[in-house]
């Protein structure tokens, strides 16, 4: 990648001007893609087909990066800045990473916007071999209807070369809302790509006597997602 080249260039242009011996090499990596929908945590989000952004600087473990989609059908075009830090020890992988979820024209009542630390989730994971232990818990969440600072979620994964299987599940302290959803995924990677999901809720969680409805439908989805680099 042309973009890596140059930064990697530089670092070790600074290094030597500043007496280091050994250059500090940075990745910069940027990728564009698409998705038949936004598919987020188990449930299909509306606004249609997704087009998705990346952009992401990386070195020694540490990545900050700028993540955006369009086909929100409720908060509206996203765009997302994370920063974080994962190892491996042998067959040990271990991350922990900040991610601020941002709206600039949210599609609800109040149209107020959701900014940069606004809501925030801190994301700890851990795993060995092809098993992978995720936890989201929300740190900052001031503005509606992203304001519940109980909400938490969970994943445990198997992945694999071609295929990966995930678990998920929502909890919130106070039993509202999401709590108690949970979902399992399928996904089958067929290069680098281009991947196909298929998502199943098996625990459609509480049911609210006003509304008559549980937290989520009991339906499948189908989520098809190529990424393309861009060098």
């Amino acid at each position: 990648m042309k973009m890596k080249q140059k930064l990697i260039a530089t670092a070790a242009l600074l290094s030597a001007a500043t007496g280091f011996t050994a250059p500090v090499q940075a990745e910069v990596a940027a990728t564009i893609g698409v998705s038949n929908m936004y598919y987020w945590r188990g449930f299909d989000l509306g606004g249609g087909a997704a087009l998705i952004g990346d952009v992401n600087v990386s070195s020694n473990g540490f990545i900050a990066g700028l993540w955006t989609s369009s086909g929100d059908g409720t908060l509206g075009t996203e765009y997302d800045i994370y920063g974080g830090y994962s190892g491996k020890v042998d067959d040990f992988t271990y991350g922990v990473s900040l991610v601020s979820y941002n709206y600039a024209n949210p599609k609800t009542e109040s149209g107020e916007a959701i900014n940069p630390g606004d809501y925030v989730e801190i994301i700890p994971t851990i795993g060995y071999g092809p098993f992978k232990l995720t936890y989201y818990d929300a740190i900052s969440a001031e503005v509606a209807p992203l304001d519940n600072k109980d909400y938490s979620y969970m994943t445990a994964e198997l992945i694999f070369t071609k295929f990966a299987f995930k678990y998920g599940q929502h909890m919130t302290k106070d039993g509202s809302g999401l709590d108690g959803v949970s979902f399992l995924d399928a996904t089958y990677k067929y290069n680098d790509k281009l991947s196909f999901t298929v998502s199943k809720v098996i625990d459609d969680g509480n049911y609210d006597p006003i509304t008559k409805k549980h937290a989520a439908p009991d339906e499948a989805h189908f989520v098809v997602n190529l990424t393309l680099p861009i060098e």
